[in-house]
């Protein structure tokens, strides 16, 4: 992978990972590398899932990639915020 490449994921996975904090309603106690990494990720394998479905890079950047990514993002952050939560009550 070049560094453009790398570059471009790390951007992807922010702006990813940042709008479904932004949906998401409540606060969610997790910070920018949990934000990236689960956006990168949801990029990836909402990619993967519509080429498998055969929605996606029909005509470039397609919506329904965007909009898959963005729900896995979605159930990424809920996940780990909801676990970071549960452990933090236990403790």
């Amino acid at each position: 992978m070049t560094i453009s490449g790398l570059l471009s994921a790390l951007l992807v996975g922010l702006v990813i990972g940042a709008l479904a904090r932004l949906i998401l309603p409540g606060k969610q106690a997790i910070g920018l590398i949990a934000t990236i990494a689960i956006g990168i990720l949801a990029a990836l394998l909402g990619t993967w899932l519509t080429n498998q479905m055969g929605l996606g890079d029909a005509a470039g950047y397609d919506v329904f990639e965007f909009v898959a990514q963005v729900v896995l993002a979605l159930i990424g952050v809920g996940i780990v915020a909801g676990t970071l939560r549960r452990s933090k009550i236990k403790s």
